[in-house]
């Protein structure tokens, strides 16, 4: 068996098909293209060539989460689901994580870092809400007691600009209604109603 050609694949970049005998056989990153040493008029056996396309699965698979990392940063749990949900093989799913680990992709405490980070740039949250959202993430209690612990940011001051935001709307005229919203957003009552007190004064 003879590599006939090696195509650059239109639809993903940085992506090759690769064939054999004149039509397709399997597909491989740049980086594994180098790597594997293949070149059109190369002979293949039957071994090497399946060695090959376990190469080009496990590449895929790899590139596949690079991209979920590309659109946001994610954390090991729910990179593990979603490569489970492609059904890949557990050890293939481990050899994956390790080499995100290894490549500095994948970190659970950098996951929570930026997520906290994030959502301090786009809205009021507490951190009672924080600590929710990043278990529903399935990071760690130690990961999350440690992110939290360096955060600067003023929970009063927090609920005071929330206050300001939602006083504007006439169904939180009602400060019953409002302290409720508040307690809902896991606030606190002490930061709640020292926010208010002041809201009052100024």
């Amino acid at each position: 068996m003879k590599v006939t050609d090696i195509k650059q694949q239109v639809k993903t970049q940085g992506r090759y098909s690769i064939y054999v005998d004149g039509k397709f056989s399997f597909g491989l990153g740049e980086s594994a293209l180098m790597d594997s040493g293949i070149r059109i008029g190369k002979e293949l056996s039957h071994s090497e060539l399946a060695e090959l396309k376990d190469t080009a699965k496990n590449d895929k698979a790899y590139n596949q989460a690079l991209g979920m990392i590309a659109r946001r940063s994610r954390s090991e749990w729910e990179m593990r689901e979603y490569l489970k949900r492609k059904e890949y093989d557990p050890d293939l799913v481990d050899a994956i994580i390790e080499r995100l680990y290894t490549s500095k992709w994948l970190d659970d405490h950098d996951f929570a870092q930026k997520w906290v980070d994030n959502r301090r740039l786009l809205k009021a949250t507490s951190k009672r809400r924080l600590t929710q959202e990043l278990k529903a993430k399935r990071v760690s209690d130690d990961v999350i007691s440690t992110v939290l612990a360096n955060d600067q940011s003023d929970e009063v001051a927090i609920v005071k600009e929330l206050i300001a935001r939602k006083s504007k709307q006439s169904r939180y005229q009602d400060q019953q209604k409002l302290m409720a919203y508040l307690i809902r957003q896991g606030f606190n009552y002490s930061d709640i109603k020292v926010a208010l007190e002041n809201s009052v004064q100024n």
